[in-house]
């Protein structure tokens, strides 16, 4: 049986969708959220879990045979970082003693592409040097903490560590108005009749649709076997601003989305992750470009609030 913590979260909840369709058993924890989404109800087995609880936490090794872990609880910054800091970095050590504890194959843990920032070369793959630089935000601080902490902490077991930088991910279960993703928030404005901010037609970013993202992760934690301890996971290419606004217009009859030419800061391209790792090692390629993830995020959200 499968782990994954955060697992009613939009990627925990994606990623358990995918290990179910690999014929997977799985255990999902949750915390402040516990609504079952209806692709998952009845197929996985819930546990509602305070993450920095330790007693609480390998207590589930008493009630299941854990194989692997796939840590993806979090919670987000508030005004006193040193809290969300000591929240997730005891989330994070009890799920690496649970680890360690019950022996399982592999812990794969989220990380994210933010660990790139500062590097110029695009694409961002595995192997480039992590640079030294003023973060933008505590979470990706944090995920870049993960790393060395994850791999030390399973140093000296059998344990295998599996470090998923993370690109952007959107769809189903992701609040409308979140600020990490630009899309539920523009394709939400179109829903309710308004017509959004115009951006940029060539401005964009590597956004991974939540399905692609889950069976990705899926994928990494089930392989037999893995060349590799750090994975990026996302679409592996730059979707822009016009495609986003293309695929709406095909699916709404006479609307036609006013866009700005060319890109905020001139000619040049935004960053995107190279997948060929997790490609070469797994077989993933993304199922959904930018009109198919639309189309399925409109529909889905024709019968669902997020």
């Amino acid at each position: 049986m499968i782990l994954v913590t955060g697992g009613l979260g939009m990627i925990g909840a994606h990623t358990a969708r995918a290990l179910l369709d690999l014929g997977q058993e799985v255990v999902v924890t949750a915390y402040r959220r516990t609504e079952v989404p209806s692709f998952l109800a009845g197929q996985v087995t819930v546990e509602v879990l305070d993450t920095t609880d330790a007693s609480a936490f390998l207590a589930l090794g008493n009630r299941y045979d854990v194989s692997d872990i796939v840590h993806l609880a979090g919670s987000i910054p508030g005004e006193n970082p040193v809290g969300f800091f000591r929240t997730d970095l005891t989330g994070l050590l009890n799920a690496l003693e649970a680890a360690r504890a019950w022996g399982v194959r592999r812990f794969a843990v989220a990380s994210s592409i933010g660990v790139y920032i500062g590097r110029s070369e695009i694409p961002w793959h595995e192997d480039l040097a992590l640079p030294t630089v003023d973060l933008p935000l505590h979470i990706i601080a944090f995920k870049k903490a993960v790393e060395p902490i994850t791999t030390h902490a399973l140093q000296g077991s059998s344990v295998e560590p599996v470090l998923l930088r993370i690109g952007s991910v959107w769809g189903p279960l992701m609040d409308p108005e979140s600020p990490f993703n630009p899309n539920p928030r523009y394709i939400s404005a179109v829903l309710r009749g308004e017509t959004p901010t115009a951006l940029y037609a060539d401005d964009g970013e590597d956004s991974s649709y939540a399905p692609d993202a889950g069976r990705a992760i899926a994928a990494l934690t089930t392989a037999e076997t893995l060349n590799h301890t750090v994975y990026n996971v996302s679409s592996g290419r730059t979707s822009t601003n016009r495609e986003r606004a293309e695929a709406l217009e095909a699916l709404v009859p006479g609307l036609r989305l006013p866009l700005l030419p060319g890109r905020a800061n001139g000619p040049g391209q935004d960053p995107y992750l190279d997948i060929t790792r997790l490609t070469e090692d797994t077989g993933f390629t993304p199922s959904f470009d930018v009109a198919r993830s639309v189309a399925d995020y409109v529909a889905w959200r024709s019968k669902n609030a997020r």
